[in-house]
């Protein structure tokens, strides 16, 4: 289980609080280690608990009636997953599918309810960030209706690496199929171009950035839009630098 004030400080929403109000929500957090594919909510559903990622990161995925789904947001330590908790509902808008396996701070939906009632400070800093998220959605949209397959994955493997913190990572056929909403032969194609152009490596399983500067001049632009709509929300730069 991670340490109580180290993990409090690597997720970026929670450093971004007053340090009383960060140490009283520590004390009512529970810390968890999630596990790859685990289901933490579903759509439609009620939301049990709302997450801070401190060491992992989870796939919000959107279920398409006779399809697999598609990957609409990807949220790591620099976020949370229940940010919809802010309009006082507890359905869930989308699957919570993690992607990486690691630490992360849980707390009860009703009592994370009532700590946003009674706290002006940490309601302020999650309307901004439920205002990126927003514009995340919106982003992945235009991306997945005009943006190449190529340029969409280059640009979602640099949002994986970033919220892994790592140049390596573990992705299954599965979440390859969520992320893009293609054909698996489409994703092949895609990736087969990144491996030729010496962008990235993969062997069982295992995703190794190559060229990460290369990899984003391949990248579409909303790579650095959603980047730049984090800074200047938030006001501070996305901890998204390789290990």
């Amino acid at each position: 289980m991670p340490d109580s004030a180290q993990s409090a400080r690597s997720n970026q929403l929670l450093a971004g609080l007053p340090q009383p109000l960060r140490n009283r929500l520590i004390g009512r957090f529970e810390p968890v280690e999630l596990q790859t594919e685990e289901l933490l909510c579903t759509a439609g559903q009620r939301m049990r608990y709302v997450f801070f990622p401190t060491r992992s990161f989870i796939s919000l995925i959107l279920p398409l009636e006779g399809h697999p789904g598609i990957e609409v947001g990807l949220v790591g330590n620099e976020g949370m997953v229940g940010v919809s908790m802010l309009l006082g509902l507890e359905i869930a808008p989308t699957n919570a599918l993690v992607q990486g396996p690691g630490a992360a701070w849980r707390m009860e939906t009703s009592a994370f309810l009532n700590e946003i009632k009674r706290s002006p400070p940490l309601r302020q800093l999650l309307n901004r960030y439920l205002y990126v998220t927003l514009g995340q959605l919106a982003q992945n949209t235009g991306c997945t209706r005009f943006h190449l397959v190529e340029a969409r994955l280059a640009r979602w493997l640099l949002m994986t690496r970033d919220r892994a913190r790592s140049n390596e990572f573990y992705i299954t056929h599965a979440f390859l199929s969520y992320m893009l909403g293609v054909r698996r032969a489409g994703i092949t194609r895609a990736a087969l171009s990144l491996r030729k152009r010496n962008l990235i490596r993969y062997s069982r399983g295992v995703l190794t950035v190559v060229d990460g500067r290369g990899l984003e001049e391949v990248a579409c632009s909303c790579y650095a839009t959603l980047k730049d709509d984090y800074t200047r929300v938030l006001g501070k730069l996305l901890p998204f630098e390789a290990a």
